[in-house]
């Protein structure tokens, strides 16, 4: 028996890759019933033709209308609120859109899933939330900012628990570049990169709901989960992905490698705990979890700063251990697609859907 037996989960922004790997794992289990609560009729009537599962049922909508939100949120008992604008240039050029998906939105899925009496919320954040330079990171700064004090205000014993994940960049979700530079590897084209030394965060989307999980069995209320993960600069992700497909095509492992700049409001590096969240972090072995800050506005009753906040160092992708080109072939072979590719297993989509 799982914690998941007879109860109904809804995902916000469920027809996207990390949806979908949660509907992967979750439907052979003894769930009662997923919902699907997304905007995109097409993605959804995909989905429900490839799984052709009664547990799961689709609610067109969008968590930008609290009206829509209510539809699919009465008689839920959990949430996984997945629902954003996350790429970094089209939320650099509308930031407007990124806030009313990213906070407003997030925001009503939150007010709604107290109003019906959800157990537990899992809400989504990115690391460009921590110390955030570009319009999608401020966003979902933002959208965290909404999730703890909502769960602050709610306070251990309530009904509802709210709770926060964050991660880095997932391998092979949709909008990721490791499908682009296949594709620009397949039609002879040279692979595009911003910044071979920049450094990312890898993490598979398997990766992504197992720290959505242990924020769902563990958290309380205003909590902030990380999973710590290993990086890569971008030049030793290209190499790797160039070897791997050097198996497929030998002219593959020659494909030339061109600098184009960074895009805007790209990091050299992404910090998935700041320095300020190091010093209050308790590290949970694989996770650092990090409770609210429990103060309230009586400013007057706070004696002093933190004098371990200055000791402190940020958890970022240029400090955390770093994949060589063999460790980071080794995480390439997770990916669905690239074995396919490969020949290491048969394939479940077809050869142009290259997200997980």
């Amino acid at each position: 028996m799982s914690i998941f037996k007879d109860k109904t989960l809804l995902i916000t922004g469920g027809t996207g890759s990390f949806g979908n790997m949660v509907l992967k794992r979750f439907l052979d289990s003894d769930i009662k019933e997923i919902r699907i609560l997304s905007r995109d009729e097409k993605k959804q009537d995909d989905m429900r033709h490839a799984l052709q599962n009664p547990k799961v049922k689709f609610y067109i909508g969008d968590v930008r209308n609290r009206e829509s939100v209510d539809v699919a949120m009465r008689g839920v008992d959990y949430v996984f609120s997945a629902a954003a604008l996350k790429q970094v240039p089209s939320c650099e050029f509308f930031p407007m859109e990124a806030t009313m998906t990213n906070v407003i939105g997030t925001n009503n899925v939150l007010l709604s899933a107290i109003e019906y009496k959800v157990k537990k919320v899992v809400v989504l954040s990115t690391d460009k939330a921590a110390y955030p330079i570009n319009a999608m990171g401020i966003s979902k700064a933002l959208m965290e900012k909404v999730a703890i004090a909502k769960g602050r205000e709610l306070g251990h014993d309530a009904q509802t628990t709210i709770c926060c994940t964050r991660y880095g960049n997932v391998m092979a979700s949709r909008g990721s570049v490791i499908p682009l530079w296949v594709e620009q590897m397949e039609q002879g084209k040279p692979i595009t990169i911003t910044d071979p030394n920049m450094t990312r965060f890898m993490m598979t989307l398997d990766d992504a709901v197992d720290l959505v999980i242990y924020a769902f069995t563990h958290g309380e209320n205003g909590d902030l989960f990380v999973q710590k993960a290993p990086a890569a600069t971008l030049n030793t992700l290209a190499q790797a992905l160039k070897e791997v497909y050097a198996q497929v095509k030998s002219e593959y492992g020659e494909t030339e490698v061109k600098m184009i700049g960074t895009r805007h409001g790209e990091k050299v590096y992404e910090t998935l705990v700041t320095r300020e969240e190091m010093a209050r972090a308790i590290d949970m072995g694989d996770y650092y979890r990090i409770p609210c800050d429990g103060r309230d506005l009586n400013y007057d009753k706070v004696e002093g700063g933190n004098p371990e906040i200055e000791r402190m160092e940020e958890y970022h992708s240029h400090n955390t251990r770093r994949l060589d080109v063999e460790g980071m072939k080794e995480l390439l072979l997770k990916l669905r697609f690239i074995r396919e590719d490969l020949g290491l297993q048969p394939r479940s989509k077809a050869k142009e859907i290259r997200s997980e």
